[in-house]
């Protein structure tokens, strides 16, 4: 018997804020979560998002989240005289020791005079005090300085920053760990850019290390947050890189005419029923005490116009393929557990998004797709056989290809109901989502 999730939380309708995108109260719930990072307090097992605004929530689960409120009051003097405002965007928090520090980004909109400054606190909820300026930036650098986040190498107890937005790319900055501000001079290493013809787009990247697979992971969210932001991953063996994909191109490549570089593991998507998506990105990774993975990214409804599109946040938990390529799970989290699942609950009718990098990054689109109880796969035209291999995971082969997909019980957000979803990656290195279709308690049979 699977145990399926409960059905969660449902949003307030986008019409309560729509005409003041500025309510940060909890009658939101998760809409206008921006640039959210995630964070697991090992002092009270709380799980807390920081988001663009210096917004905090909390949550015990990691489904119902309730408002904390501002956590830190302006950025330090010396940081808004530079920049000209008091904006603070996306936060990314490290607990040093007994002291919570928070690295904030301090800007105004599509300019390079930004600064990343330092607040610490006591606990997880602040108040956070500014200590200083991490590092700013102007139109003399070829970087800007916002979109921080800290990595430890596990090796050497370095710190550093990982920081970047469009311009130059993403670049490391090794750390003071006694003060948690710069330990060196200038803009660090490069590890991420992209072409000056897709308008350098690149941006909130953030790294976390694997022991399981001993590599660092980079994710950085390629293109325009209003409408074709996607994430894409890199790994390397140390920090500072150099960070390749799935085949091997390095993520600092400029020579990427179809927009294939970084292994593409969240975009824009289409099922066929419900509310589609644009845009995943700016995401933050979870590494749980009890050893699961999760990714947080924030996201919006479909809206190609001119008009603007409030942003709200979505929860996935990340597979590892056998290869150690984490793998977005195709429905957001709502509290589901990992448990057996036979070759028998699998067999049904499904539809299929792949996710292919595309130029741009548009919307992918579910088509259909059936496994038949004797081993036949069929998805559109293409035919094939699928296997249980075991441990949650089947096997799809047509013609020359192979699919290797993780079986999960999750909340079907687009239709309200339980189901089971595959995550999976072929031999090429493209992923893809299916979930299964109809009532699960009935046998599928197919002529």
């Amino acid at each position: 018997m699977i145990t399926y999730p409960n059905q969660p939380p449902k949003q307030p309708e986008k019409s309560i804020f729509k005409e003041g995108m500025q309510r940060t109260d909890s009658a939101l719930g998760l809409w206008m979560t921006h640039d959210p990072a995630i964070y697991k307090d090992p002092a009270t097992n709380n799980y807390y998002i920081y988001c663009t605004g210096a917004i905090c929530q909390r949550s015990k689960d990691l489904v119902s989240w309730e408002m904390v409120g501002k956590v830190v009051d302006v950025p330090p003097v010396e940081s808004s005289e530079w920049v000209g405002g008091t904006d603070i965007w996306a936060p990314d928090i490290v607990k040093v020791g007994d002291e919570y520090r928070l690295y904030c980004s301090n800007s105004t909109w599509g300019v390079q005079q930004s600064c990343i400054f330092l607040a610490v606190a006591d606990n997880a909820e602040g108040p956070f005090i500014p200590r200083g300026c991490v590092l700013k930036t102007s139109d003399k650098l070829p970087v800007n300085a916002i979109d921080a986040n800290i990595i430890t190498d596990v090796a050497t107890g370095e710190m550093y920053m990982l920081y970047g937005s469009f311009w130059g790319g993403c670049h490391v900055l090794r750390l003071d760990k006694e003060t948690g501000l710069a330990a060196e001079e200038g803009i660090g290493t490069c590890v991420a850019r992209r072409p000056m013809w897709m308008s350098g787009g690149i941006e909130g990247p953030y790294m976390i290390y694997n022991p399981d697979t001993e590599y660092y992971y980079l994710f950085v969210s390629y293109a325009s947050l209003k409408s074709d932001y996607n994430v894409r991953v890199g790994r390397s063996k140390s920090p500072l890189g150099p960070f390749v994909d799935y085949n091997g191109r390095d993520l600092t490549d400029l020579n990427d005419a179809d927009n294939t570089i970084g292994f593409l593991n969240f975009c824009g998507y289409r099922w066929s029923e419900g509310t589609p998506y644009m845009a995943p990105g700016h995401n933050s990774v979870l590494h749980d005490t009890d050893g699961s993975w999760y990714i947080v990214a924030h996201i919006r409804e479909k809206n190609f116009t001119d008009d603007p599109e409030p942003s709200t946040m979505q929860i996935r938990k990340i597979f590892w393929s056998p290869d150690g390529w984490p793998l977005v799970s195709a429905e957001p989290y709502s509290g589901e557990q990992e448990q057996p699942i036979t070759a028998e609950d699998i067999a049904g009718r499904y539809e299929r998004i792949n996710l292919v990098p595309s130029l741009p990054q548009g919307i992918q689109t579910a088509v259909p797709m059936k496994l038949r109880s004797d081993g036949y796969y069929e998805c559109c035209s293409v035919q094939g056989r699928w296997e249980y291999i075991g441990d949650n995971r089947i096997k799809i082969t047509y013609g020359p290809n192979t699919d290797i997909c993780i079986v999960s019980a999750v909340w079907d957000h687009e239709c309200n109901r339980p189901t089971l979803a595959l995550t999976g990656l072929s031999d090429s290195g493209i992923g893809m989502w299916a979930k299964r279709l109809g009532d699960l308690q009935k046998k599928q049979v197919f002529k």
